[in-house]
């Protein structure tokens, strides 16, 4: 970036001021000064449901997310319903409490304000690789489905559920035993299933489809959210579906 460089729009979610205010302030003086002034735009959010609205009127800036995994899970749904992912590279300062920041963690970026807003000067965009749902959704990072919880006389605990997973058309479990687990995460092109039960089966797949038990919904988690119940979802990998600045090698 810099002189000549491409311009930023520079996107703050409201969280990330009342968790570390001086780390955002940090963001923006260090971006500002490495792109030039006249290089960089802020938008600072009223609340998470601004986000839609900043990036449709982010013209040929670059985006850069000042926040935490939410807020970047934000950015790359809404940018993917508005089918403008492809097109629209982020990059990310990461501001927040440490387990809000797992996903990002995960990915690779710094979590340092300082560090993290240097790899955006002076990073390479990286190609990573999605899981779009057949509900016009997008995942992140790795989602999985565990056994429901229920209590017995000894506490909480957690119980099998009858799933039906298909890869590829290919039935892993036929949702007669029950199984303990299903994580499902993208990477190199294909997405990595592992089922946990009596025995656990792992594969490698284009898609994956979860059907809950005797037509009943099942909950799962994906990029810190709680999703569901749904009875039936089918996820395809979206190989290379975000352009993330990373930090160079």
């Amino acid at each position: 970036m810099g002189a000549g460089g491409e311009q930023v729009l520079i996107v703050i979610d409201p969280a990330a001021r009342r968790v570390d205010g001086e780390s955002v302030r940090i963001a923006r003086d260090v971006l500002c000064a490495g792109a030039g002034a006249g290089q960089v735009k802020v938008r600072v959010l009223e609340g998470p449901q601004a986000m839609p609205g900043a990036l449709a009127r982010r013209g040929s800036h670059r985006v850069v997310i000042v926040g935490d995994d939410r807020a970047l899970v934000r950015a790359v749904r809404a940018l993917h319903r508005s089918g403008e992912l492809a097109a629209a590279p982020l990059a990310m300062v990461p501001v927040g409490a440490a387990p809000a920041l797992a996903l990002v963690r995960g990915l690779g970026l710094p979590t340092d304000a300082v560090a993290a807003s240097r790899a955006v000067l002076g990073g390479a965009d990286r190609p990573l690789d999605l899981l779009a749902d057949d509900a016009g959704d997008v995942v992140v990072g790795p989602l999985g489905i565990p056994a429901p919880r229920t209590w017995w006389q000894r506490g909480l605990t957690r119980r099998g559920q009858r799933l039906r997973v298909e890869t590829d058309g290919r039935v892993l479990t036929d949702g007669v035993r029950p199984v303990s687990a299903v994580s499902v995460r993208a990477a190199d092109g294909l997405a990595e299933v592992v089922v946990r039960g009596v025995a656990e089966v792992s594969v490698r797949a284009a898609s994956v489809t979860v059907t809950g038990p005797g037509g009943q919904g099942f909950r799962y988690r994906a990029d810190a959210r709680d999703c569901g119940p749904t009875r039936a979802r089918t996820w395809t990998v979206l190989a290379g579906g975000l352009r993330l600045r990373m930090p160079s090698a």
